[in-house]
């Protein structure tokens, strides 16, 4: 038996790195699994990996009413929601004198305002007992020099995760923040012209000497979503090789 058999699940930025490896995760250890991604090449190819136990919806979080075809695909389905990953983000390096209302206005959307729907329109379709889980980062709690912008929209999200836990207690749905550090994603390799020397350069402040691997995020996310964790709620689990902690 899985630990997730006969859940059903979302994950939000499903389409590569921490969100495909989590959402592959839970399909294998038995839920149906929602993915959205706003490219549809992208997404057909994650719902061929992750294979028969998925669906992909072209959905950019940003976008109040693809959120809204979002829940209306679930809802077709007969399916309520059992487990809810909120994962899609994204950020670029930017210094105090180079920011721009787009770049500030992006990165909040889909970060923040884009977290923020996603899990307020989730409310109708999630059961009672529900999981979650809030893709926060340990750029929140650090001060990086040029990530500035995605730092604070990366620490509304560990401050969400406090408040809905609040909220949500009375219908016993959990909700935690996962923080993880540099992971060798996509996103890490578009921000440097090279990305082996940036995560050559990230990698000499881990105390475990490398990046992670998003396998290793979905491990963590896999644990919040199930009742392994079922006394756990309001907490930001970090994953980034002690990183923040030593």
């Amino acid at each position: 038996m899985g630990q997730l058999d006969g859940k059903t699940a979302i994950v939000t930025g499903g389409t590569s790195g921490i969100g495909l490896a989590t959402a592959e995760r839970f399909a294998a250890e038995g839920a149906y699994v929602f993915v959205t991604g706003r490219r549809q090449d992208a997404l057909d190819a994650a719902v061929s990996k992750i294979g028969p136990s998925a669906t992909g919806v072209r959905s950019d979080v940003a976008n109040l009413a693809d959120l809204d075809r979002l829940y209306a695909a679930v809802a077709e389905q007969n399916r309520r929601v059992d487990v809810l990953f909120a994962n899609a983000g994204g950020g670029e390096f930017s210094t105090l004198e180079q920011v721009t209302e787009k770049h500030f206005d992006e990165t909040f959307g889909i970060n923040t305002k884009g977290m923020l729907f996603t899990v307020q329109k989730a409310l109708p379709l999630l059961n009672d007992g529900a999981s979650v889980i809030l893709a926060a980062s340990n750029a929140a709690s650090l001060g990086n020099a040029s990530f500035g912008v995605y730092g604070a929209s990366k620490a509304a999200v560990r401050s969400f995760a406090r408040t809905w836990a609040a909220e949500l207690k009375d219908r016993s749905i959990r909700v935690n923040a996962i923080s993880p550090g540099t992971i060798d994603t996509p996103g890490i390799d578009g921000l440097s012209p090279d990305p082996d020397q940036l995560k050559s350069f990230l990698a000499s402040a881990i105390p475990m000497g490398r990046v992670g691997q998003p396998d290793e995020v979905a491990g963590a996310a896999l644990f919040l979503a199930s009742d392994q964790s079922s006394f756990i709620t309001g907490i930001e689990l970090f994953v980034d090789g002690g990183r923040n902690q030593i």
